[in-house]
């Protein structure tokens, strides 16, 4: 959350990271126009937002799959729906946090995107689980009372 913080102020505005994927697109393609540079900085930055709440998701389910009151209590569609409100919630603030910042603009969709990519988190957290699942052995008391195999 720090980072995002941190990012939300003048050092993530559109200015400031187009200084840095300016050269980079004018070096490999050298007669890109503006209108294309504008696109893919534009979808660069959202994609940001996309991977930064992503990993957000990801680490406040780590930490509420953890808690095993909330985990008892709240099933896995509760933990789902309290990470993807407390993203929702700082990206809320975060986009109040920006429109302070006169490089900064705050608007509702980048809350949008970046509760969208909490819930691509949560939902990585899911399907690794379940890969995992598949993979752990059986205990030895689940072994003793599955049935033998035929032969």
């Amino acid at each position: 959350m720090a980072v995002i913080f941190t990012g939300s102020t003048s050092l993530g505005s559109s200015q400031h990271s187009s200084r840095i994927l300016g050269p980079i697109l004018h070096w490999l393609f050298p007669h890109i126009s503006d209108t294309a540079f504008e696109t893919i900085h534009y979808y660069t930055r959202k994609a940001g937002h996309l991977t930064e709440y992503a990993i957000l998701g990801i680490l406040l389910w780590s930490a509420i799959h953890k808690e095993t009151k909330v985990v008892v209590k709240w099933g896995v569609k509760g933990r789902i729906i309290l990470v993807l409100l407390i993203a929702a919630l700082y990206a809320s603030s975060d986009e109040f946090h920006q429109s302070f910042n006169p490089l900064r603009e705050a608007r509702v969709m980048d809350v949008v995107i970046d509760t969208c990519g909490a819930a691509i988190g949560v939902v990585i957290c899911l399907a690794t689980e379940r890969l995992f699942a598949r993979r752990q052995p059986r205990s030895v008391e689940a072994k003793r009372n599955s049935p033998p195999l035929p032969l």
